[in-house]
């Protein structure tokens, strides 16, 4: 247990229990066992979000909880917060959530019903939209906008991914081109496009599986955003697998079956979801195995920007 861990249960209470590292990659997420349960303490990336924004996520982390779904539920400190400062470092706990996640980067997907399972992870998306609408902000909550700004303006919250520096002359063109065309068609479209809170990052590491229960972690990114960008989220990495078709169709009869959503622009948010990765890449280049991921973001977002404009120019 790090120095740091060790004050910040101390403010929950819980200094005797056991406190194990687990993950170490935008946050420090610790494992802790004691009398009240088992929690993840997490010490958050300083610089990541601000503090306002840090406890709005779990105000509505809370919410979601209350709704019924299973996502991490925050746990107040003995102080009653949900949100303390250590050593300059904003910390939390939330209580831990059983389950292996839906499947790992790269790697075929390991499921034993695949088809049921991406219905109910439509289902409980949905599920998520809707109560996220249920959910009544208090004064000054603040979470980061997936908007046209926030995907392809000036400064995207990914990154500008047209100034990666590993792109080719052409591939840049292409992606400046996607941003026109993708920027004119948000414009037009953003006012009749479901928005709202969305996780934004319904990859398969942050959906864990637990019997006949699907649950939601990591909310960093969550924040104000077009619902088909989380479809296009949980679709993305799964393009490659031999029953993606399935599994694609799977998952918007599950949304389906709660919630009503045009799917008609899938094909566009794929694409964007795909060069936000080209951005994400560029400031962690110096990380094992960077070159790599970034050599197929790129590949993927030339193919997807590819089809959306080939598309839209058949319109």
């Amino acid at each position: 247990m790090s120095e740091l861990a060790a004050k910040a249960l101390v403010l929950w209470g819980m200094s005797e229990a056991s406190c194990d590292f687990v993950a170490g990659r935008e946050n420090q997420v610790f494992k802790v066992k004691g009398d009240r349960g088992t929690f993840a303490l997490r010490i958050r990336r300083p610089g990541l979000r601000s503090v306002t924004e840090l406890r709005s996520e779990l105000v509505w982390l809370d919410a979601m909880d209350r709704a019924g779904l299973s996502v991490p539920r925050p746990e107040p400190s003995a102080s009653g917060f949900l949100l303390e400062t250590v050593d300059g470092h904003q910390v939390d706990l939330v209580g831990w959530l059983d389950g292996r996640p839906l499947g790992r980067s790269r790697e075929p997907l390991e499921l034993d019903n695949p088809a049921g399972i991406f219905f109910a992870l439509g289902r409980e998306l949905a599920r998520l939209h809707d109560a996220s609408d249920a959910f009544v902000p208090p004064k000054g909550f603040l979470r980061v906008h997936w908007d046209a700004d926030g995907l392809l303006g000036d400064d995207p919250l990914w990154g500008r991914f047209w100034e990666n520096p590993s792109l080719d002359a052409e591939t840049r063109n292409l992606l400046l081109t996607f941003r026109s065309k993708a920027g004119e068609e948000l414009k037009r479209l953003s006012s009749t496009l479901d928005y709202g809170l969305i996780h934004a990052d319904p990859v398969r590491e942050n959906v864990l599986l637990d019997g006949d229960c699907l649950r939601f972690i990591d909310f960093d990114d969550g924040g104000y955003g077009f619902r088909l960008f989380d479809i296009a989220t949980a679709l993305l990495k799964n393009r490659k697998e031999p029953d993606y078709m399935t599994l694609k169709a799977n998952l918007i009869e599950g949304y389906a079956s709660v919630r009503q959503l045009d799917m008609s622009r899938l094909g566009l948010f794929m694409a964007l979801r795909a060069v936000t990765y080209v951005g994400w890449v560029v400031p962690r280049m110096g990380e094992e195995g960077s070159p790599i991921r970034n050599t197929r973001f790129v590949a993927d977002a030339c193919e997807l920007c590819s089809d959306y404009l080939r598309q839209s120019a058949a319109i």
